[in-house]
């Protein structure tokens, strides 16, 4: 039997939920890491920062990392930007944006 609309409605409610409680504790883990490592007291523009911490993501999963150290076009590396965006804003304000 088909699920009727409203019962799918709910199940996306919770799945979005469950996600974003998912990224604020990574985001939070991440920001005590970066807070830890001395990151809160360095003063970086914060795109300088999310192509570093992409840099950071590509070695831990294995793939090849930029060496120039400068700031990346708008709309590169969507898919860790948003944690790199999370930690930044964990670290800065103590919640994640999501």
């Amino acid at each position: 039997m088909k699920k009727p609309s409203s019962k799918i409605r709910d199940e996306i409610a919770k799945l979005q939920e469950q996600l974003k409680a998912a990224e604020t504790r990574e985001a939070e883990r991440i920001g005590r890491v970066a807070l830890k490592a001395g990151l809160g007291e360095i003063e970086v523009d914060e795109p300088e920062l999310q192509a570093a911490f992409e840099d950071l993501a590509k070695r831990f999963r294995g793939g090849e990392v930029r060496t120039g150290g400068g700031k990346r076009g708008a709309g590169t590396g969507e898919s860790s930007a948003s944690s790199a965006q999370n930690a930044t804003g964990a670290s800065a304000s103590g919640t994640a944006e999501a």
